[in-house]
């Protein structure tokens, strides 16, 4: 038997169809066309779920503090609570002048009944002055 060994050197010389070697060319740079295509992909279907986590985090976050008044106010309850705070204002100094003037009533039901009583307090207290029916005081 002889042993027919093929050595590799610079003097081999390799011979393949141009068509083949055209196919192999397209098929491997298919392959890696497809291959940075779907890695990129992957990578931005990555960034959207984190973005996704990142809204439900805080949507969860917002759900929970808004109702509790720990993330602020909209401008329009802000509006609100500042008119309402003068109506307040407004109804205390009503308040104020109400009871003065509750005060007033009550002061000056009883100094009627202060001047009835005592005229002068030189002059013996005889009570209130009758109105008689001829029209006259007695």
């Amino acid at each position: 038997m002889e042993s027919t060994e093929t050595k590799v050197n610079d003097d081999t010389s390799l011979g393949i169809n141009l068509k083949w070697l055209i196919q192999i060319i397209v098929l491997a740079g298919a392959a890696v066309y497809g291959y940075f295509g779907l890695t990129s992909k992957i990578s931005q279907l990555e960034i959207d779920v984190m973005r996704m986590k990142d809204s439900v985090t805080m949507n969860s976050e917002f759900r929970v503090k808004w109702p509790l008044g720990q993330l602020g106010a909209l401008p329009d309850d802000a509006e609100q609570n500042m008119r309402l705070r003068f109506i307040e204002k407004d109804m205390e100094v009503m308040e104020a002048h109400v009871d003065t003037l509750r005060v007033k009533a009550i002061k000056l039901e009883q100094g009627k009944d202060a001047m009835h009583e005592a005229l002068h307090p030189h002059i013996p207290q005889t009570g209130a002055p009758r109105n008689l029916q001829s029209g006259g005081v007695r």
